[in-house]
């Protein structure tokens, strides 16, 4: 198994956090992690993002990687900053070939069977299916798989836990992104470890 299969398989769902203050952040991830959600993306969308995945690597049995990583610049950021894995919104050459050679799990975002050849033209067959619910959904994913039934798919974007199921029910996706489980501000930790749970506990 990949590592990023592997990464992929760990939980039913990977949170796709959008941390605005790195003080919160290992608040986050222990619970997180301790209901049962060990994968952590942080998004590279703020400027408090490379503090978080570095407080975040903090939380024993957390797994934390990077976000919105849309050029190398932000890959190599990311990895300075201990990040595990990379999640892009989408997949260029440049990217694709930074990340390979960096030799670091990688997931980047596709919405086309294009975007699907070229990541398979780099030797990449893990993707993340982005975004989800506006690219046509679930239906869109299924029709994607029929000619491509070799990769393996997180989808992302616009799923909510109680649709999380429908597609977690489909043999090629191994998790799902969930933006739902953190709100803003001051975190609630313990409604993020309720969330989790419940999260956690849809792997069929």
């Amino acid at each position: 198994m990949s590592p990023v299969e592997k990464i992929m398989r760990t939980a039913p769902v990977i949170p796709v956090l959008v941390i605005e203050d790195a003080a919160h952040a290992r608040a986050i991830a222990e619970a997180l992690v301790a209901g049962g959600l060990p994968v952590l993306e942080v998004t590279l969308r703020t400027a408090a993002a490379l503090d978080a995945i570095a407080e975040m690597k903090k939380v024993p049995g957390a797994i934390v990687g990077a976000g919105t990583v849309v050029d190398v610049a932000g890959l190599d950021s990311a990895i300075a900053a201990g990040a595990e894995f990379i999640v892009s919104p989408g997949l260029t050459d440049n990217l694709g070939k930074a990340a390979i050679a960096k030799n670091i799990p990688f997931l980047p975002g596709v919405a086309s069977a294009g975007d699907i050849m070229r990541g398979l033209d780099l030797g990449l067959t893990h993707f993340k299916f982005f975004p989800a619910e506006a690219n046509g959904g679930l239906p869109a994913l299924k029709s994607l798989i029929g000619p491509f039934g070799q990769c393996k798919f997180c989808p992302t974007g616009g799923i909510k836990q109680e649709m999380a199921a429908d597609w977690l029910a489909v043999p090629e996706i191994l998790c799902v992104g969930g933006s739902w489980l953190v709100g803003k501000g001051v975190p609630d930790v313990a409604a993020i470890e309720s969330a989790a749970r419940a999260a956690s506990a849809l792997r069929n």
